[in-house]
């Protein structure tokens, strides 16, 4: 399909969504995040597709929430609307594995964005910040939240309450990135790294997936045994028959995604 505000592209396994407001920064629109929503729900759609990636311009991943469309707004119209929850949150809710790839700014909502994927790798020219206190408001897409189990309360108040921004390299510090690429290969090695997530098994991944975010969410007690379950439940999948099998005969599985 053809998008107004990203470009969508299929590499393989891994469906590419690029964020395409280069004047705004690609700043995030309603417009934009609705194109986000339908692509998201056509990739989550395709069976062919084990991984997607989330990208910006070399400029700016994104620069946050499209101010002019949201400045002269009152309480109650984002109240009755509930602005973010419905449409940003659906990144959060994919299914399939999502890399963000970061190059440039990811202020504010971009930040959250981010943080909304599975993980993030960054160029060597990002940078992530919470600005919103610098026009008189607060995160309202999780950053003081994801941000806070990503990091820690001491730097997320630095950020949140300074608005400041941080680099790459203190981002991946932090926790907030998990690899550092030059900016000139960041897609194409990200690509490369959902690519073999993708030749995975997407059930498999998916369970996996789970595991890990139920760590955010669940004491350590219950997260342990919420994964013990899922490790058990991979026992009544072909494809975990077929990996085992593979590593004993010392090949390549093939994964039938069963």
């Amino acid at each position: 399909m053809a998008y107004d505000n990203i470009i969508v592209e299929i590499r393989g396994g891994v469906g590419l969504v690029t964020f395409n407001r280069p004047k705004a920064l690609n700043a995030l629109s309603a417009g934009l995040i609705a194109d986000l929503v339908n692509a998201l729900d056509t990739l989550e759609a395709d069976n062919s597709i084990g991984c997607i990636v989330l990208t910006g311009s070399e400029k700016a991943f994104a620069a946050g929430a499209d101010i002019t469309e949201i400045a002269g707004r009152s309480y109650l119209e984002m109240y009755s609307d509930d602005f973010i929850a419905d449409g940003w949150e659906r990144v959060a809710r994919c299914q399939k594995p999502i890399i963000a790839a970061v190059a440039g700014y990811a202020l504010g909502g971009g930040c959250e964005i981010a943080l909304m994927c599975d993980f993030i790798i960054a160029a060597d020219t990002a940078k992530f910040g919470q600005p919103e206190i610098m026009i008189g408001t607060i995160p309202g897409a999780g950053g003081s939240q994801r941000l806070a189990r990503t990091i820690g309360k001491a730097k997320t108040m630095d950020m949140c309450l300074t608005g400041r921004n941080i680099g790459a390299e203190e981002a991946e510090r932090a926790g907030i990135v998990a690899r550092i690429f030059a900016a000139a290969d960041l897609v194409d090695e990200v690509i490369k790294i959902a690519q073999g997530i993708a030749d995975k098994s997407q059930p498999i991944v998916a369970m996996g997936k789970e595991a890990v975010n139920k760590a955010f969410e669940t004491s350590l007690a219950e997260g342990i045994r919420f994964e013990r379950r899922l490790f058990h439940a991979t026992f009544a999948t072909e494809d975990q028959t077929e990996g085992m099998a593979a590593f004993v005969e010392k090949r390549q599985p093939s994964f039938k995604n069963k």
